[in-house]
């Protein structure tokens, strides 16, 4: 990774200090994390405006990172702006299209800032879905017909719920790995 830069997309709980995003962002020389908004935290609108924002300030190759809700964010980011983008590590996706557990938001709300619908087409760069087999926030299945829809290699990385602290995970050394095989 001698001048790609990873572009961290963090979920809609932004920004945990555990969290194995927060924890990779400070080992990779090369990286960047989209600043969470201040307000409007579920407008996708400002969401994908804050992620090109950063992509305007990187020369050079770019990887995405995305975790849970950044991934429908890189999704549909794709669907509005035609930049080269080296690859995605797009790891365990929120299923937005079914009903979310209570505390998060509904699909009521997700259609009203714009998430829902989700686009089902294949991706214009390379990506790989990280999958968990005990995701509270998305089954095994419905991520694997998504990787299939975006044309996403699936990566199946065992029961680590939804691979964050709450999980039990705080470092996930296999991002790098993963970020390392779409660099190539």
């Amino acid at each position: 990774m001698n001048n790609t830069t990873v572009l961290i997309v963090p979920g809609l709980r932004d920004h945990v200090p555990d969290h194995w995003q927060t924890l990779l962002a400070a080992e990779l020389p090369r990286s960047r994390t989209v600043p969470p908004l201040e307000r409007d935290k579920l407008n996708l609108a400002l969401r994908i405006a804050a992620i090109e924002g950063e992509l305007a300030q990187i020369p050079g190759p770019v990887v995405f990172v995305a975790h849970s809700g950044g991934v429908p964010m890189i999704i549909h980011w794709a669907q509005k702006y035609a930049r080269k983008i080296k690859g995605a590590l797009l790891a365990t996706p929120a299923d937005i299209e079914t009903p979310l557990p209570p505390g998060y938001p509904t699909m009521d709300e997700l259609r009203a800032f714009g998430w829902l619908p989700l686009p089902h087409v294949k991706l214009p760069f390379p990506s790989i879905v990280a999958a968990s087999g005990n995701d509270h926030l998305a089954a095994m299945e419905r991520t694997a017909q998504l990787a299939r829809d975006w044309g996403s290699k699936l990566v199946e990385i065992g029961n680590v719920g939804h691979l964050n602290p709450a999980s039990g995970y705080g470092p996930w050394p296999h991002a790098l790995e993963l970020i390392a095989e779409l660099d190539r």
